[in-house]
């Protein structure tokens, strides 16, 4: 069996060592900058104070989660207890004070749609960039703790996040989330150059579920139907993670190490990539599987060579566990069999990360679909997904995935969805 795991970009990422570079290993998850990351906090720090200082009441999506969280336990160690003890934990860097004062973030986050923050270079310049997903920035140091990666992976602290993530992509999926898809103040294409991308999009979620243009993302095509049965295309618009040969049915994995095990991967179901079809077939299974929204394996930071981050960097830590998200977070499992021998069983899981966890289906059982139809969408910004094929799957993957004379994966190279990724021998 071999996986291949891709990285839903959707802007560029918090950097230490290069404040302007537009890089691409922490996929948009956090600021390009340390300026916007900082200007990020004390924008939201400013609204929570007076909160927080008057001990007004929560909304009632964070008041239900806030109960949630404390109620009480015979079996096992209270979950609020569990909070208190990763603010103990997390970094120096941290600036969320204590339980009470994320809720109050939370309450401010959750009534409005992600937006554009402004911040101010060294040179005085204002500088800045759209904050899609401002609930993972705040959980992010938090979640690098063992309390944390105790907690975050337990069911009752999940469907609580769940219910608040809900209240929450009700919000966006309504008329007011459209307010910052403009090129006005707080815009999100503010500073973007590209004009104001507000075109009738009723909400925020219809714009990031927009349907993809033929005339921007053209379908490959060799215009012979031999040669095109044998090929296989993106089915999101990624940059390469990793590619694994011989996955293991189980396996065990460590902190660093990350194995990938498919009995976890696929919970179980039939072992033998959730935009676009990758191949044409027949839909034998689909489903979306629960799991964790936040819960990360905690490390100690950025390693050696990390092209973002500085050596120790406590950030990022979701997005150097990705592997083992395959396995751990809320997911979407799309089995498709295809009519050539040579493809066989094809395994698309797409992982629904943070706030990005909505995973909407758009096939069923038993469906017949052909290459580049739409399998289904993440809702409210892009996440990230794997491909499974199976042991008799001899692969060549596309010169800009896969060096062909040293075998080098090409990581974080961008495959634009519907173009070729690989062809079977």
């Amino acid at each position: 069996m071999s996986h291949t795991q891709y990285n839903r970009p959707q802007h560029a990422p918090f950097s230490v060592k290069h404040h302007k570079a537009k890089l691409v290993h922490y996929g948009g998850w956090l600021p390009a900058s340390s300026e916007t990351y900082e200007a990020f906090f004390s924008q939201l720090t400013d609204k929570v104070s007076p909160r927080h200082a008057k001990a007004l009441g929560h909304t009632p999506a964070v008041m239900e989660f806030a109960d949630a969280i404390k109620a009480p336990s015979d079996y096992e160690p209270k979950m609020i207890d569990l909070f208190n003890q990763i603010f103990i934990q997390a970094s120096s860097q941290n600036k969320i004070k204590d339980f009470e004062w994320l809720l109050h973030m939370l309450d401010i986050i959750v009534v409005q749609p992600p937006g554009f923050v402004i911040a101010r270079g060294d040179d005085g310049n204002p500088i800045g960039e759209p904050i899609g997903v401002p609930i993972y920035i705040v959980f992010d140091l938090l979640g690098n703790t063992t309390a944390a990666y105790d907690l975050f992976r337990r069911p009752a602290f999940n469907v609580a996040m769940k219910n608040l993530l809900n209240s929450w992509g009700k919000y966006l999926e309504g008329p007011d989330s459209n307010k910052t898809l403009t090129d006005q103040e707080g815009g999100v294409v503010q500073q973007a150059g590209h004009g104001s991308i507000n075109r009738g999009y009723r909400s925020w979620d219809e714009f990031f579920v927009r349907e993809i243009q033929s005339s921007a993302r053209p379908m490959h095509t060799s215009h012979d139907p031999a040669i095109d049965a044998g090929i296989i295309i993106s089915a999101c618009e990624s940059t390469v993670l990793r590619i694994e040969h011989h996955v293991k049915l189980h396996d065990q994995f460590w902190l660093k190490g990350m194995k990938y095990s498919l009995y976890d991967m696929l919970a179980g179901h039939d072992t033998g990539g959730l935009r676009r079809r990758p191949i044409s077939g027949t839909i034998t299974k689909a489903l979306v599987l629960p799991g964790t929204y936040y819960a990360v394996l905690p490390d100690d930071g950025a390693e050696e060579g990390d092209p973002d981050l500085e050596p120790g960097a406590p950030y990022g830590a979701m997005i150097r566990s990705q592997p083992w998200l395959t396995q751990s977070s809320t997911r979407a499992l799309i089995f498709i069999k295809s009519p050539n021998p040579k493809i066989g069983m094809v395994c698309f899981i797409g992982v629904g990360m943070a706030e990005v966890s909505t995973c909407g289906l758009s096939v069923q059982a038993g469906q017949e679909v052909k290459k580049g139809d739409e399998l289904g969408m993440f809702h409210f910004g892009g996440s990230t997904h794997a491909l499974l094929f199976g042991p008799q799957t001899k692969i060549t993957f596309n010169d800009l995935i896969v060096d062909p004379n040293t075998g080098k994966v090409h990581v974080n190279t961008h495959i634009k969805v519907l173009s070729a990724l690989a062809n079977v021998n």
